[in-house]
């Protein structure tokens, strides 16, 4: 039976789109618009590893992704440390949305996802690199940095 908009209490599609995004690539940028077709809202969740030695700072990283955002009210950033499921729980989210690149990576993500969804109920939702992007990797930005190469080519233009 459907219901009016009046009181269609229907509540928000929030995902959360985990990551360290060291640096935040226009691969990353491309899933997140893709996303906002899907969801109502998407959290970008910059994970924080003690055991890793980020080559940018958690509020550098939180500037970057805010900024490329900045015209889109649907998206937010925040830094959380633990589990992905409990900090997109804290945030409102039901969803989990990845970006997958090579079947390896489905692989993995679909692992992830079973555990995400046992542990906490969750769903994740894995949408494919377009063939253009899927080369792109923040490996691969950190490297090219190393080494004083330009990576304005990988990162978003905003």
């Amino acid at each position: 039976m459907k219901t009016s908009p009046s009181t269609d209490a229907r509540q928000p599609r929030i995902a959360f789109f985990a990551g360290s995004f060291d640096p935040f690539t226009r691969g990353h940028e491309n899933i997140v618009k893709r996303g906002l077709e899907i969801f109502d809202e998407i959290v970008v969740g910059i994970g924080i590893n003690p055991e890793k030695i980020p080559l940018f700072s958690p509020e550098a990283r939180k500037t970057a992704i805010s900024n490329t955002f900045a015209d889109e009210p649907r998206v937010r950033v925040v830094a959380y440390e633990g589990y992905t499921v409990d900090a997109a729980q804290v945030c409102g989210a039901h969803f989990l949305l990845r970006g997958v690149r090579t079947g390896a990576d489905f692989e993995y993500e679909k692992k992830l996802a079973q555990f995400n969804f046992e542990r906490a109920g969750i769903e994740t939702v894995l949408l494919p690199a377009l063939p253009e992007l899927a080369s792109i990797s923040s490996t691969q930005a950190r490297h090219l940095l190393a080494q004083g190469q330009d990576i304005s080519h990988l990162l978003p233009t905003s």
